[in-house]
């Protein structure tokens, strides 16, 4: 009968441990994913200023004038892009 109250008391005693673990674990997980949150907000701004910075050199390289063939393909096929954007929301907007 001792030997039963002592499994019992050891199985009590992992599970307690157990419990404190998991409650830990689910702390962690919640900051971790609060800092996911801040870094892809973070990266979602850097990635935004970037194209800021990007249309403000297409805009001084065109302004010069010295744009090679590439550059023009490629401004050409960004302001390609940005029309169609504008025209499906329009369309959104429309509907």
């Amino acid at each position: 009968m001792v030997d039963i109250d002592l499994q019992i008391k050891s199985i009590q005693d992992k599970l307690q441990q157990l419990l404190k673990q998991q409650a830990l674990l689910q702390k962690e997980n919640a900051r971790l994913k609060k800092d996911l949150e801040k870094a892809n907000s973070l990266a979602e701004e850097k990635q935004q200023s970037l194209q800021s910075l990007q249309q403000q050199v297409d805009v001084a390289k065109l302004s010069s004038g010295n744009l090679n063939d590439a550059e023009k393909n490629a401004l050409s096929k960004r302001i390609d892009t940005y029309l169609k954007e504008i025209d499906k929301c329009l369309a959104l907007l429309n509907t």
